[in-house]
This record gives C-alpha cells, structure tokens and sequence, in this order.
C-alpha cells in the first residue's frame, strides 16, 4: 500500500475543505443558540424546534445527495467538484442565516427556519461529497487516520481563528448594535472558509474506485448499503459521538458569562484555549493508533471522558484559572476520537464493499452526515428546551439558582452520560486492525482481477509463451 501515501501538501489540502467547513459549523456550534436567544431574540423552546424540524429535511436530501455524489462524472472526479460548485452557495447563506432583519417577530421566525433551511441544503451538497473524498484519497488505513489527524488540526485552526475573532470583531463592527456585529464578522469569515475550500479542491486528487463498477439505481444502492452491518452501527456511533461535545460547546457561552460571570473578552481566551486542546487532541490520535487498534483507543478515550466531563460539576466555578485548565484537557480528550471516527467511516465502507462487491461512498457518508446532523439538531434542541425548562431568561440581569444549576449540568454532567453511551456503541464495531489488513489484500486482488478481465476483453491481454509462469 505504499503507492498510497499522501503528500503533507495533500493531506494540508484535504484539511483545509474541513477548515472551510468549520469556519461556519463552528459559528453554528459555538454560537448559533447564543445569536438566536440573544441577540436575533428568539424563544430558546423554539430555536429547539427550529433545530430539530430541518432535519427531517435532511432524511431525503442527504441519501439523494449521496447518489447524486456516486454518480457524478467530471474530469475532476465525482466527489471533488463539488468543492467547487457549492463553496459560494454555502457561505452566502449562512452569512444570510447570521443576519438579524428589522422585522416583526413571526417573520423573523420565517427568515430564521428559511436561512436555516437554505445554508443546511447547501452543507449538505458540499459536505456529503467532501466527507466521500476522505474515502477515496487513499486505500491505507494508516494513511487514513493520518488523513484525518490533519483534518481535524486544520479544523482546529479554523475554530482558533473563529473562536479569536468573532466576539471581538462582531463588537469593532456593531459596536451597541450586535445584529450588526455578528452578520459583518460572519461575512469576514466566510470569505475566509471560500478561499479554504478552493485551496482543497485545487490540492486533492481522488484515487480509489470501485473494484466491479455499478451502474444500479438509488434504490438497488439503498436496499445494498442496509446489508453493511457495519455501516448501520457507525451512523449510531455518529449520533452519539457528536452529541456530547455539541452539547457543551453549545452551553459554553452561557457557562461563561452566567456561571463564571466572565465578559465577552474573556470567553474569547477560554473557548480558544479549548480550541488549542482540540488540535493537540487531534495529533494525539495519530501517534495512540500507531501502538493500539483504534477501536480501543476509541473505547478508552470515551470511558476517561465519561468520568472527567462529569467531576467537572464538583469544579467550584470562581476558581477561574483550575477551570481553564481543566478545560482545555478535557478538550484535549474530547478531540482523540474525532479523526478515528472519520476514519472508521471509511473502514466500514471498504468493509461494505468487501460483503457486497459494491462500493456506495456517496450513500455511505451521505448516512453518517445526516446522523451527525441530526446529533447536531438534538444535541441544539436538548439546551434549548432544557435551558427554557430550567427558567433561562435571555434579558434578565440574572439568572435564577435553576437556571444556572441547568447551565452547569448541561456544560458538564449530561455530555459525561453521552461519552459512556458513545463507550459502549463503539463495542459493536469489529473492523479493528487485524480486519482491516484482510479486507485490503482482498479487494486489492478483486481489483487487479477485474483489471485483467478487462485487459483481456479488449485484447490487451499479454500473451506469454509457452512454458512460462
């Protein structure tokens, strides 16, 4: 599998399409509640709701995008251009979806589920295809989990950059008016998240293809991927991955400037030292895999972070730096399994490809990011409705004892819970490393096979002598 080693220039590529990504799901993690309840002014109850409703959505778009994906055919490839196609689109709306309008309140409910509606339609188109390439880069599943670890650091810059500039530039550009604020800051970065998803579309090359080519249609595939067993246990191990994480991020602001009684500024240092830790977190992954399968690294990490994430309630809050500090190393263990899952991903679909004979990338991932999403969107409505059954009060210059407890155990206690759920589905996953080497020989041999059946009818096929091997 030497032939598949990637540049460091390639694998910087491929990060940056998720850097791109990220400069807006980051917005959408870290501040998206904090600018609806805040600042757009709406109902926290009902940003739970807007959250949620899209992704029924999403149950139809995303395996079409899937599809759709598998089937493109361009001289980039059939994953890659979309890079190019939908960069623009993406970043337009959801600078759009960080826009306040002078509206009454129910047509600001309009304009929010419209504006959600729009830039999930367009993540969805560029992001689907872009978690398919991490598939078809290479075949090495070292070189994967290398991939990812990139990825993931890439990510972490892009979060950095948010994370450092958005607070302050959102107050330089609205100054009182923070409606103002927030869409001028969003655009900034948007356009920095377009110039990222160019620079990976200009760097990475596709590579792997199916071993037999299909030509089946959407139904064949769907009806075929369901025979994966694999596949059908990491889109619950994606759910339940990115539930725990979301959570907190989500409550970080309120923890913050509630709990800890912190300013603006500050929330700006602790959220990008938590950022920090990410990326560490992230080229920790890389060096654990290379001793141990990353099934069980996978399985340890979520255990250690079950009992971390939830000590953090017993944190007296004022104890400000022991927090950051405590922060930033639970962000650090957070962030391990996160390149091993997208490599997992890819695992599962050479495993599927294996147990069929076909290779559905695009409906693959097309699942694990609607399961994402949807962990995204519950994960979103659980702070919602908890905060709203706790008593938060968006325009109170104080927050009851309730509320606060709920802020504290949505930033600590509940995502523990989610990390020891999370523990025990990657249990049910079997594609460890001693699988995987098996199931590469054996489709490097299906491939070779099939290449020289070909060879062979359009009479290529070399004809040896007589006697000879």
């Amino acid at each position: 599998m030497n032939g598949t080693a990637l540049s460091i220039k390639e694998k910087l590529g491929y990060g940056m399409g998720d850097a791109g990504c990220n400069m807006i799901g980051g917005a959408i993690m870290l501040f998206l509640n904090y600018f609806y309840t805040d600042v757009f002014g709406l109902a926290p109850a009902l940003v739970g709701v807007l959250l949620l409703s899209v992704r029924v959505v999403d149950a139809v778009t995303d395996p079409i995008m899937g599809a759709i994906a598998d089937r493109t055919q361009s001289r980039w490839g059939r994953f890659r251009p979309w890079l190019l196609w939908i960069s623009l689109p993406y970043v337009l709306f959801s600078v759009l979806m960080f826009t306040t309008p002078d509206w009454t309140y129910d047509n600001k409910v309009i304009y929010a589920f419209a504006t959600y509606f729009l830039m999930s339609l367009t993540y969805t188109a560029i992001n689907i295809p872009y978690c398919s390439l991490g598939g078809v880069i290479t075949n090495d599943p070292g070189e994967r989990v290398s991939c990812q670890s990139w990825r993931f650091v890439m990510v972490g810059v892009a979060t950095l950059i948010l994370s450092l500039t958005l607070l302050p530039m959102a107050e330089w550009f609205g100054g009182e008016d923070k409606a103002r604020g927030y869409q001028m800051a969003m655009s900034v970065l948007a356009l920095i998240g377009l110039c990222m998803f160019l620079f990976c579309f200009a760097t990475v090359r596709e590579r792997i293809r199916p071993a037999v080519p299909s030509n089946d249609d959407l139904r064949a595939d769907l009806r075929d991927v369901w025979k994966n067993d694999q596949w059908v246990r990491i889109l619950l191990l994606t759910f339940c991955n990115v539930c725990p994480g979301f959570i907190r991020m989500a409550a970080t602001m309120y923890y913050v400037t509630w709990v800890m009684g912190q300013s603006t500024h500050f929330a700006t240092l602790f959220i990008s030292l938590g950022v920090i830790g990410m990326m560490i977190g992230s080229t920790l992954a890389k060096v654990l895999t290379d001793r141990w399968c990353k099934l069980k690294v996978f399985f340890w990490t979520n255990i250690v972070l079950a009992i971390f994430s939830s000590g953090f309630y017993f944190l007296d809050p004022q104890a400000t730096l022991l927090v950051v500090v405590m922060y930033v190393v639970l962000n650090i263990l957070h962030q391990i399994p996160s390149p091993l899952h997208w490599s997992l991903m890819a695992d599962v679909d050479d495993y599927g490809e294996w147990k069929t004979g076909k290779r559905i990338t695009g409906i693959s991932f097309s699942g694990n990011l609607f399961f994402l999403k949807v962990g995204l969107a519950v994960a979103g409505a659980m702070v919602g409705f908890l905060l709203s059954w706790y008593g938060y009060s968006a325009g109170a210059k104080a927050q009851t004892p309730e509320a606060l407890n709920g802020i504290v155990m949505l930033f600590t206690v509940i995502p523990g819970v989610g990390y020891l759920i999370t523990a025990g589905v990657v249990r049910l996953l079997k594609v460890d490393k001693k699988m995987m080497q098996r199931i590469q020989l054996e489709l490097e041999k299906r491939r070779h096979n099939f290449q020289e059946l070909n060879d062979y009818r359009d009479g290529k096929a070399t004809i040896k002598p007589e006697g000879t091997a």
